[in-house]
C-alpha cells in the first residue's frame, strides 16, 4: 500500500484551495452520516454493508462496533493490490460519519408510517450518494469502502456505476447468506447508490478541478 503523508497534497496547493477542499471533505463527510441516520429511520432495509456487519455479528458473537473496525481493515487490505493511498479523509471518515449519524439519530425519532419512512430512505439515499461524491471529489483520500471502489474503477476502467453496483452486490449477498436483516431500502440501495455516485461524482470533480485552476491563477493588475 503507497501511504503517503497527508501533508504532501497540502503544500503542493494554495490555501484558498486547500480551505476550499477541506471544507468539502467534511461537508461529504458530515452529509454522508447525517444519510445513514435518515436511511436507519426510514426502516424499511439497511445498506448492504450493515446486512454484512450484522450477518457476522450474528453469526459469530462478536460485537457489531468490533465487527466494523475489522471489516474496514480487512477492505484496507484490499488496497494494497490496487495501490491506493490512504490520506486525510481516509481517517476523517472514522472521525465524522460515525457522530454525524449518531446525531441524526438523536433528533430524529423513529416513525411508523411507511408514507414517512420511505420518503426519509430515498432522502438518505441521495445524499448519502451526494456525501461521498462531494468528500472523493475533494482529492484527501477515500474512506475504506469509496476507496476500494475507486481503485477497482481506476485498475479496471469500469464505470463508477458498475464498479459500486457489483460491490454492494456480492456484500449484499454474503450478509444474507450469513443472516444479516435485508428489506426492500437494502436492495434499492444496493442498486442504486451506484448509478447516483456515477451521476454526482463527475460534475463534482469537474467543479473543483475548475476552482482549483481559478485559484492558481494570479490575481489581476
Amino acid at each position: 500500500m503507497h501511504v503517503r503523508s497527508i501533508l504532501l497534497p497540502i503544500s503542493a496547493t494554495s490555501r484558498r484551495d486547500l480551505m476550499e477542499r477541506i471544507v468539502q471533505l467534511i461537508a461529504g463527510l458530515i452529509l454522508f452520516g447525517v444519510a445513514l441516520g435518515l436511511m436507519i429511520r426510514g426502516n424499511i432495509g439497511v445498506a448492504p454493508w450493515d446486512v454484512l456487519n450484522l450477518g457476522v455479528s450474528t453469526s459469530s458473537g462478536i460485537g457489531y462496533g468490533t465487527v466494523t473496525i475489522i471489516a474496514a481493515a480487512v477492505v484496507l487490505l484490499l488496497w494494497i493490490p490496487l495501490r491506493q493511498r490512504v490520506g486525510l479523509g481516509t481517517l476523517l471518515n472514522a472521525v465524522l460519519v460515525g457522530p454525524s449519524a449518531d446525531l441524526t439519530l438523536a433528533i430524529l425519532p423513529p416513525v411508523a408510517s411507511l408514507w414517512i419512512g420511505i420518503p426519509l430512505f430515498a432522502a438518505g439515499l441521495l445524499l448519502l450518494a451526494y456525501g461521498t461524491s462531494l468528500y472523493i471529489a475533494a482529492d484527501f483520500g477515500p474512506g475504506p469502502r469509496d476507496g476500494l471502489m475507486t481503485g477497482l474503477v481506476a485498475r479496471t476502467g469500469r464505470p463508477v456505476w458498475l464498479i459500486r453496483t457489483v460491490i454492494e452486490g456480492t456484500v449484499l449477498g454474503i450478509g444474507l447468506v450469513l443472516g444479516g436483516p435485508v428489506g426492500v431500502g437494502t436492495v434499492v440501495f444496493a442498486f442504486g447508490v451506484g448509478p447516483l455516485i456515477g451521476l454526482f461524482l463527475p460534475a463534482l470533480t469537474r467543479q473543483r478541478r475548475a476552482r482549483a485552476l481559478r485559484n492558481a491563477r494570479p490575481p489581476a493588475g
